[in-house]
């Protein structure tokens, strides 16, 4: 299949470029949805959406092999389409996600990332800036489970090496089986 053009937009007045490959996923829901997690980040941590503003450039949505990821040649935050688009999952699992690619974005911004001595312990940042997000926002429980979970690992399981060819292989299967 290939790929549509991308929908531009602004969101709370940051730039999102939405690729939606997913015939079943409605693009004005995946923005609502994004723009409802970056209120949510708003109300509950003006904070961290100040840094946001100062450390990400804009936002990618498209099918991707995690719910996020942080392109720091770009600055630009990935949030994973099906993770914003299928209901799934609740707009506060949403929020922490982009609270935590903020968390690698203001690492890097500030030259302290993606090294391969500090993985892990960059990892654990970004969980503990999910779990305080958790911990001030209403019904956080989920978002406060995940983080304390990923918190507890050992630092080969936080911060695993991820083999992004199988992992892209296993989205386009996942998308082939949806189309049936």
């Amino acid at each position: 299949m290939a790929s549509p053009s991308p929908e531009r937009r602004s969101v709370a007045g940051f730039p999102v470029e939405v690729r939606n490959t997913r015939p079943d996923i409605d693009t004005a829901y995946v923005l609502a949805r994004l723009a409802e997690a970056l209120a949510l980040i708003g109300r509950h941590q003006p904070r961290a959406l100040r840094r946001l503003r100062a450390d990400v450039a804009g936002f990618d949505v498209r099918r991707y092999p995690c719910r996020g990821a942080l392109f720091t040649d770009t600055r630009v935050c990935l949030v994973e389409l099906t993770f914003l688009g299928t209901g799934r999952h609740a707009v506060a699992e949403i929020a922490a996600t982009i609270v935590h690619e903020g968390m690698h974005a203001r690492l890097a911004r500030l030259g302290l990332s993606a090294r391969p001595e500090t993985l892990a312990r960059e990892e654990r940042l970004c969980r503990e800036a999910e779990l305080e997000f958790g911990l001030a926002i209403p019904d956080g429980a989920v978002v406060v489970e995940r983080a304390r979970q990923s918190l507890a690992l050992a630092d080969a399981e936080v911060a695993p090496r991820i083999d992004w060819a199988q992992a892209q292989r296993n989205v386009e299967r996942v998308d082939r089986e949806e189309r049936g």
